[in-house]
């Protein structure tokens, strides 16, 4: 294996990272992409965390910079996922995430994958195992809709 390592990010304001939870509550990813790039401008990556090519493609057709193909396996990140994406949005860089361990990391190598990341260099070491997700409700609709009539008006 040659090549070199690099921090993910420094901290949050280092890059836009999308999750599931932002495009839920965006209500797509176009509109997630669409939101953070206003927020942060042309001078931030944005990337996008998907768990399908569907989801990748998507990512890349609202100007991701980066999409996550999170948990899918070697064969599928290789040539189904990173191929796809690159035969179609070749400036995109595609980042392979995941149950990717020392072990198993050289399978997920290919020409089409610019990005493995790995937490192994950080396993092993005491951590609190906690996350959260958020679903809209009505009321978040409502509030996102005078939210942007306030928008409006200032």
């Amino acid at each position: 294996m040659i090549g070199g390592v690099d921090t993910h990010r420094y901290d949050l304001s280092s890059m836009v990272m999308l999750k599931d939870n932002h495009i839920a509550l965006s209500g797509s990813i176009e509109e997630a992409i669409k939101k953070a790039r206003q927020l942060c401008g042309f001078s931030l990556k944005i990337e996008v965390e998907c768990r399908t090519l569907k989801e990748a493609l998507q990512a890349c057709q609202a100007n991701c910079d980066v999409v996550m193909l999170d948990n899918f396996d070697a064969e599928a990140c290789k040539y189904a996922a990173a191929l796809s994406v690159k035969l179609q949005y070749p400036n995109v860089l595609v980042e392979v995430s995941g149950g990717i361990t020392s072990e198993n990391m050289q399978s997920y190598f290919c020409p089409w994958t610019d990005i493995v990341s790995s937490s192994t260099l950080v396993q092993g070491y005491p951590t609190v195992d906690f996350s959260m997700k958020v679903t809209p409700t009505r009321d978040f609709e409502r509030l996102h809709a005078l939210d942007d009539l306030l928008k409006e008006v200032l």
